[in-house]
């Protein structure tokens, strides 16, 4: 994986939550953002398939935002966003592998119809003569 490091943007605000005196004082919570589009480090087909997989997480200037309030801690909160960060980024890269559509074996469909029939006799003594 390439460092994107030097691209990244910190903002840091107060965060809600546990901390008692300390919540009103400390800006604890960060938001990592990263601009995809003019990014020095990533290629053209990158930044189409990162833009394409990750839109809903891109905002309409196009950076892509990862936010973290989960400890009190600013470092640590920095830290949980450059991991969340580049697991999107790698989950963005992988590309699926196509599916080769394959016929059921002849013991399963037979196992299916078997099942179909054992419920349909269960139903069928249900009924009143």
């Amino acid at each position: 994986m390439k460092d994107l490091s030097p691209e990244f943007e910190f903002n840091t605000s107060r965060s809600g939550g546990k901390g008692g005196q300390n919540v009103n004082k400390v800006s604890s919570k960060v938001e990592l953002r990263f601009h995809v589009m003019t990014s020095n480090f990533l290629n053209d087909a990158e930044k189409v398939l990162i833009t394409e997989k990750l839109l809903a997480r891109i905002n309409a200037d196009g950076f892509l935002r990862v936010v973290s309030q989960v400890d009190r801690s600013q470092l640590v909160n920095k830290e949980i966003c450059i991991e969340k960060f580049y697991a999107l980024i790698e989950k963005a890269m992988t590309v699926a592998n196509k599916r080769k559509p394959t016929r059921p074996t002849r013991s399963s469909v037979e196992s299916r119809l078997q099942g179909k029939k054992l419920l349909s006799e269960k139903k069928k003594n249900r009924k009143a003569i």
